[in-house]
């Protein structure tokens, strides 16, 4: 079982990120940090396999953490989890050792899928020895960077998808297609197409409101 320590200072993200990582098979959680001091102290007392780490937190920045982390001896991996789009930080976060760069807004599948990458990356270099050729280091590291996204459905595009998503996150109680569009700017149309697409893939379960009289409106939420 892989121990998993969420470092996220929103309330809800950090909820969400939690129940995200109990989905997947093979990884628990171990505890929620709302920021870089509280990781700091959480990780002296007990030992983690990776951080899910937000890199804007309140009292310093991620990547400070992480420096100080291997200041310390600390050899966790870290998954990063950021809105930060700037190529400096992208480069900032490999040359201290992060694994994976996960971009916000995000899907539980995307999630899932660099957990996955991830595991089967931990399966591949367990144990002792030596490996016997370049491909086989190779073949290690391709398990991190993974196969291409997969496709989505014609006219759709994985950033207007993950929009959608991170709306969803926000707001427990579900939305409407309507609220969704307004949020992120698109039409209603096309917020329900998105939708009802996370709804097919079961990431988004579909519930009706009932209000006056008339069919009732579909809010969507989060599984």
């Amino acid at each position: 079982m892989i121990s998993v320590l969420v470092v996220e200072d929103e309330e809800v993200a950090a909820e969400a990120n939690r129940l995200y990582v109990e989905r997947v098979p093979g990884f628990r959680v171990a505890g929620v940090a709302r920021s870089g001091g509280d990781a700091l102290r959480f990780l002296r007392r007990e030992r983690v396999d990776l951080l899910l780490l937000d890199l804007h937190l309140p009292d310093m920045h991620g990547l400070e953490v992480c420096r100080l982390l291997r200041a310390a001896g600390v050899s966790c991996d870290v998954i990063a989890v950021t809105s930060a789009r700037d190529l400096s930080v992208v480069r900032s976060a490999v040359s201290i050792g992060v694994v994976q760069y996960l971009l916000k807004p995000f899907t539980f599948a995307l999630l899932r899928e660099k957990l996955q990458q991830y595991a089967r990356f931990r399966s591949s270099v367990a144990g002792g020895g030596e490996v016997s050729a370049q491909s086989e280091v190779d073949r290690a590291l391709a398990t991190l960077r993974g196969a291409a996204r997969s496709a989505l459905p014609k006219g759709m595009s994985h950033a207007t998808l993950e929009a959608v998503a991170g709306e969803l996150r926000k707001a427990r109680e579900g939305l409407s297609a309507n609220a969704v569009g307004e949020a992120i700017g698109v039409s209603r149309v096309t917020a329900r197409r998105y939708l009802e697409h996370l709804t097919e893939t079961g990431i988004v379960r579909r519930v009706p409101q009932y209000g006056g009289v008339g069919r009732p409106e579909w809010l969507y939420r989060m599984t």
